[in-house]
């Protein structure tokens, strides 16, 4: 297929037609009279070889390859709006756009909220959107990265893509203090018959991986897909559960928890910045990933780190 011989309008009308399932509602979305939208529905359809929109009734539905150009279109599109908004120069005190970053809610608590700060006081008039690490991020990584700003993730999970370290933390577990059945330290046969609560998202949590290769496979009880409601799911009870120390001491006066090391060398954690190669050399990452960088400094120099 040659690019050149594509007209990129098409784009922009298929995504409409698509979602809005109907031709006057996609013409008016898009400034196109409804003759004009479906001569473009008409050229779509000449295009793929396929109705991409069949009537049922009074309604139109998508046939089975407009279902998967639903998507597919909604990502081009995206991306092409990323490509066609990038600026030679970025002035964070005049510039008026939105980030947005993929992110744990450990990352949003220990890294995005300083950083929100930062962005506050440097760029009045940029906004931060924080959304959730789906479950695929391995798996649609590049498609992920190419409609985002950025993927805050500790190293072992994601590669081959560009990033910039960021700051180090380490692994502890918690306990409730109620808990008088662990001393100042877990042992590994406790590891192995205490209760957990576990992140759902286990990749995360390379720590926990290691266990394996000990020999100890933890008794579940409870999974979340928080980290920051560990704590809640641990005090009062029996459970224990591996959370990150950074975020462990900004909810300790949250839980009547406790916290105590691993009975093993646990793996650290180095988070990091990746983004897509087509943020590489854009203005307005250039700075945001410098922006994150004077964080991170300043997370590691309180920590002693």
């Amino acid at each position: 297929m040659n690019l050149s011989s594509l007209d990129l309008n098409l784009v922009v009308a298929l995504r409409a037609l698509l979602e809005e399932r109907n031709v006057t509602r996609a013409g008016k979305r898009v400034g196109l009279s409804q003759p004009a939208m479906s001569a473009a529905l008409a050229r779509l359809r000449r295009h793929f070889d396929d109705d991409l929109l069949a009537r049922n009734g009074a309604h139109y539905e998508l046939t089975a390859l407009g279902q998967v150009l639903l998507e597919r279109t909604s990502t081009a599109c995206d991306l092409l709006e990323r490509l066609f908004s990038s600026q030679a120069d970025f002035d964070p005190a005049t510039e008026s756009r939105t980030f947005s970053l993929i992110a744990s809610d450990y990352a949003v608590a220990v890294f995005g909220t300083p950083l929100a700060r930062l962005v506050h006081a440097e760029a009045p008039h940029v906004r931060l959107r924080f959304t959730q690490t789906p479950t695929t991020v391995v798996e649609d990584l590049g498609v992920l990265l190419s409609t985002t700003d950025g993927l805050l993730m500790p190293h072992g999970v994601v590669g081959d893509m560009p990033r910039t370290d960021l700051f180090h933390d380490e692994w502890v577990f918690l306990v409730s203090r109620t808990n008088t059945d662990v001393g100042e330290q877990l042992t590994r046969d406790q590891l192995a018959h205490l209760p957990w609560v576990t992140y759902q998202r286990t990749y995360d949590a390379p720590a926990v991986r290691q266990l394996a290769m000990l020999g100890i496979e933890p008794r579940v009880e409870v999974s979340v897909d928080s980290f920051t409601m560990l704590p809640f799911l641990v005090a009062g009870t029996h459970r224990i559960a591996l959370i990150q120390r950074r975020l462990a001491h900004l909810m300790h006066d949250l839980a009547a928890v406790r916290l105590v090391p691993p009975p093993y060398e646990a793996v650290p954690l180095q988070e990091a910045l990746w983004w897509h190669p087509l943020h590489t050399h854009d203005s307005t990452h250039i700075w945001l990933r410098r922006a994150a960088q004077r964080v991170a400094a300043e997370l590691d120099h309180s920590a002693g780190g």
